[in-house]
């Protein structure tokens, strides 16, 4: 083996061998270990981590080199604890490992190799020449330029060491199944196969607490080593059969309280298991194994039962005491990651769920809609407050929202439906997008207050929004935004970009920075598609946000009218997402329809006396002209003659009357330029005021009011 090399070199491999000066013996490397001079169990070869030899060896550090082949160029495991180890140059690294962990490692390595970042303090398990087994902490890191290849460095497990690393790796996700992978390669070192069963309570994220023993249904969280198990096995994402579950729960909880148990042979695991069938789901073999069940449990009165971790070893190698106090320390260290990746599920089932209900399900006959979202990581911490909505108002508009909560979590969520749901009601009332704007930044400003707020101790200032109403008949969109980014509009001509808006802060600004919101106009013929986003999808360190947008704004334009409108969704995202995503992206088209120019009718009229006899007429003749049923008909023209007559009579200027025809229903418009809101009052039959608005409530399954820039239209619908 190589000599340590002078400690002025700065690769990987240099700078691990400098350190080992101060570890290794002087006198040369130990001779090799055969069955004497192996510590630990005579029987099978195994090094525990209660078996580590005392003083230096105790926690000794190597280093290995490996070209970009996996092959060793060079190592440095001179100390004694690595005797055995047959690390020769030019052999490949994996011949070190145990057969199930090869595709594991391997992979780890070609990551390493590919992206440049090491992969620190795996708990690994090594083979000697003799077939006997140590317990390292491995780290891979990448050779320094301009070298090529891994340096991996290895320390030889003490026990107290090997339960700080496990606890390290444990504690770093809060992932449900990562978690529960990270304590069963942990419990690994101890034994041959390690499991790790969960309540599936905790698996969902759901709360846990006292169940009768009945009751209780176990799913396999994680499985070490990776292999081919043998045929009715349960494995990772299964759950027990209920049996295997009961039995399980029974053995843990002896005396109503969680203990740990040993079954040392088969004889003692089929006497407890019993039938096949739960034999077969949880032996993973057929040879003569005992096995060690250590319950995760939530300290508490009265205690609460998370789950149960396996280990499995062959029967002529007993568990002895001092292994069994170091299972139950570690498993006990660890329960509460578990519990906080049981919290941080249910917190991210919660927020995708409000997530999803969000997102727009369909379009109309007027509009289609798609929609994208992609949370930055699977986990909830990756969950934020980006929503995308989109929904059909009384009036036959389309509203479309899109906007970006400051922050991730459930503080984000729950503001972010809340918004969403007050956006919606105010649209649903009648509002114009920059009076719904004034009332959520009315709202922002409310939830910062740490008294009045819904979130204390979460800011939503600086919130995004923005609103547009497509209408159908005059194919126009009515936009105002609140410091979102521009939506992009591409023609029926295939010219795209992005609309010029007038830049506006976020919700919830300082009130001298407050500015009235603008209304924008433009206009939507059919054929048009519309694109709201949020940050995420467009911000990218490598480029400038112009140039991120325009780049969306190209992928936009190869939407072709034929394409299916989701797939085509899911394509642009794809091509513009930043490839490290750092934020959620939200993406929803919209493409214009409108109604055909046969569907729809406007006139516009004096405020006259004889406004009401001239509406009559000329929408009589259009009914026939559509062959509407004489009974709809009337029910029309008593409608139309009502409306006119209370714009007259309450309102100065002209009067327009709009008649559509949509889907099963005709759809009737009475606009003027009055501010009153007409409301249904509760006089008496001979009170004259309001008879008329009874009379709207009597013929038509729906009506409202929204209001203009030069005054309000009242609608009307009416089924064919």
């Amino acid at each position: 083996m190589d000599s340590t090399p002078s400690p002025s070199s700065s690769s990987p491999f240099e700078l691990v061998s400098s350190a080992l000066g101060r570890y290794i013996p002087r006198g040369g490397r130990a001779a090799p270990t055969g069955p004497a001079g192996v510590p630990g169990d005579r029987v099978t070869g195994r090094r525990v981590p209660g078996e580590a030899a005392e003083g230096p060896q105790d926690q000794i550090l190597g280093a290995i080199n490996l070209d970009r082949e996996l092959r060793i160029t060079r190592c440095n495991l001179d100390a004694p604890v690595f005797a055995g180890l047959e690390a020769r140059a030019g052999s490949a690294f994996v011949d070190l490992l145990p057969a199930g962990d090869v595709p594991t490692v391997t992979r780890r390595l070609r990551q390493v190799l590919e992206t440049g970042e090491a992969h620190v303090a795996r708990i690994q398990r090594l083979r000697r020449g003799d077939g006997s087994e140590l317990v390292v902490s491995l780290s891979i890191l990448p050779a320094a330029v301009p070298q090529e290849g891994l340096t991996v460095s290895v320390i030889a497990m003490a026990t107290r060491l090997h339960l700080y690393a496990a606890e390290t790796a444990i504690g770093t996700s809060l992932d449900i199944g990562e978690t529960a992978q990270s304590l069963a390669e942990s419990l690994l070192a101890w034994g041959d196969v390690a499991a790790v069963d969960l309540d599936f309570a905790v698996w969902t994220g759901e709360g846990v607490g006292e169940q009768a023993l009945g009751r209780i249904r176990l799913r396999r969280a994680a499985l070490v080593p990776d292999r081919a198990w043998p045929e009715g096995y349960v494995t990772p994402g299964n759950d027990l059969p209920g049996d295997a579950s009961r039995l399980l729960a029974q053995a843990v909880r002896r005396d109503d309280a969680p203990q740990a148990i040993v079954m040392p042979d088969r004889e003692a695991v089929e006497r407890v298991l019993g039938t096949p069938r739960v034999l077969r789901a949880l032996v993973p073999g057929d040879r003569s194994a005992g096995v060690a069940c250590i319950p995760l449990v939530l300290d508490g009165v009265p205690p609460v039962v998370l789950g149960v971790a396996e280990v499995w070893r062959r029967a002529d190698c007993p568990f002895r005491d001092s292994e069994l106090v170091d299972l139950q320390e570690l498993v006990a260290r660890t329960a509460h990651h578990v519990d906080l990746a049981r919290q941080h599920q249910r917190e991210h089932t919660q927020v995708l769920a409000l997530q999803r209900r969000l997102l727009p399900r369909s379009g109309g006959d007027t509009i289609k809609i798609a929609s994208v979202y992609q949370p930055t990581t699977p986990d909830s911490a990756g969950v934020g407050g980006d929503w995308v909505n989109s929904f059909p108002l009384p009036d036959g508009r389309t509203a479309l929202v899109v906007g970006d909560v400051v922050g991730h979590g459930l503080g984000a969520a729950a503001t972010m439906g809340q918004l969403s749901m007050e956006a919606r009601a105010l649209l649903s009332a009648g509002l114009a997008p920059d009076e719904v704007l004034e009332h959520l930044d009315e709202t922002v400003t409310l939830l910062d207050d740490s008294e009045a707020g819904l979130a204390a101790g979460y800011s939503a200032l600086g919130s995004t929004c923005c609103i547009a109403l497509y209408d159908p008949v005059s194919h126009q969109v009515t936009l105002s935004s609140a410091g979102h980014l521009p939506p992009i509009l591409v023609s029926p001509d295939g010219h795209s970009g992005p609309l010029a808006i007038r830049p506006h802060p976020g919700l919830g600004a300082e009130f001298a920075l407050r500015e009235p919101f603008h209304v924008h106009t433009f206009g939507a013929p059919p054929g048009s598609l519309l694109a709201l986003y949020t940050d995420g999808l467009v911000e990218d360190p490598a480029v400038s946000i112009d140039e991120g947008i325009g780049r969306l704004a190209d992928a936009v334009s190869t939407v072709h009218p034929w394409d299916t409108l989701q797939q085509a969704a899911r394509r642009v995202v794809a091509a513009v997402a930043p490839p490290r995503q750092r934020d959620d992206v939200t993406l929803l088209l919209a493409r214009m329809i409108g109604y055909r120019k046969e569907d729809t009718a406007t006139w516009r009229l004096p405020a006259r006396y004889d406004a009401p006899a001239r509406a009559r007429a000329q929408v009589s003749a259009l009914l026939r002209q559509w062959s509407i049923r004489d009974n709809t008909r009337d029910k029309v023209l008593l409608l139309v003659s009502e409306l006119v007559t209370n714009a007259v009579r309450f309102a100065t200027g002209p009067v327009t009357v709009r008649l559509i025809r949509a889907g099963h229903g005709l759809l009737c418009e009475v606009g003027d330029t009055g501010n009153g809101r007409p409301r249904l009052s509760r006089g008496g039959l001979l009170d004259d005021g309001g008879r008329g608005l009874h009379v709207v409530h009597g013929l038509t399954s729906r009506w409202g009011v929204r209001w203009t820039d030069t005054g309000k239209v009242v609608w009307a619908e009416v089924l064919r």
